[in-house]
């Protein structure tokens, strides 16, 4: 109801919308730094908080990958066992998984040695929230990695979770793994007003309005209440937009927001 009433095809910052995203001025060189783990295969490090965006920038950011070059694989199921971990990347590339992790290993590295060797295909394992990772994985897969004698990387693995995820990978445990990261990445809530406004602005132009719905102050309050999290914009917004259909209002009053935000609270 409230999308047709403000003339919206989708919620704004809604996370299903197909538009490329708004570039907040540091896209181009994180598609410079993937691009490096596909031109030479390694390890990345994707962290950031909850709600800032990292997914969407990756599902971007994978959109160009060739199909015949590249064998995307995305994990996001990462709260379980290591041996069901390993069984999943199995199943992801076609195997039959073995019940024994051992077996499970010989079988992948096998697999992935074969699209290296005979279809020149690089694996991209994409693994998000990854700061769920049991850590007895952290401490094993840099073995995983190892052929030949550890002279060849044949596949490039993105670790996506919150701060947190760094923090336990710099552990003296998880030493051998973190030497092996070879681009880090991190995305921030975005506190500058300007960019903040520039966000919303975007986000109500790829839904398809193009008229200011908020005044300058609402854009603040918003900007406090979600510490400039677009996910907890989003949901302000969509929420503040609902309040407004229900009132008839055609724009975003300032109290409206204050009322949206009043509803979102836990």
């Amino acid at each position: 109801m409230y999308l047709q009433h403000f003339g919206l095809t989708h919620a704004p910052l809604d996370k299903s919308q197909k538009a490329p995203l708004w570039d907040d001025g540091q896209m181009e060189q994180r598609q410079t730094r993937f691009k490096w783990l596909l031109d030479s295969p390694g390890i990345g490090l994707f962290t950031g908080e909850s709600g800032v965006g990292k997914t969407a920038v990756l599902r971007q950011l994978t959109k160009a990958l060739n199909p015949h070059r590249h064998h995307l694989i995305y994990l996001p199921e990462t709260d379980f066992g290591r041996v069901d971990i390993y069984r999943g990347l199995a199943l992801a590339l076609g195997l039959e998984p073995a019940f024994r992790r051992a077996q499970v290993w010989r079988e992948i590295k096998t697999h992935i040695a074969e699209l290296a060797n005979v279809k020149q295909q690089l694996p991209v394992w994409i693994i998000d929230e990854a700061q769920n990772l049991p850590t007895a994985f952290f401490r094993d897969f840099p073995a995983f990695l190892n052929y030949e004698f550890d002279a060849r990387n044949l596949m490039t693995v993105w670790f996506v979770g919150t701060p947190q995820l760094h923090q336990v990978l710099r552990r003296a445990p998880y030493a051998s793994l973190y030497s092996r990261i070879q681009v880090k990445l991190s995305l921030q809530g975005i506190n500058d007003p300007a960019q903040y406004k520039a966000l919303i602005s975007h986000a109500f132009e790829v839904a398809g309005c193009n008229q200011t719905l908020l005044s300058d102050s609402g854009y603040e309050l918003l900007r406090q209440a979600s510490q400039g999290n677009p996910r907890t914009t989003g949901m302000l917004l969509t929420t503040a937009l609902r309040l407004a259909c229900e009132q008839k209002q055609n724009h975003l009053a300032d109290d409206i927001i204050e009322q949206s935000i009043e509803v979102s609270r836990p």
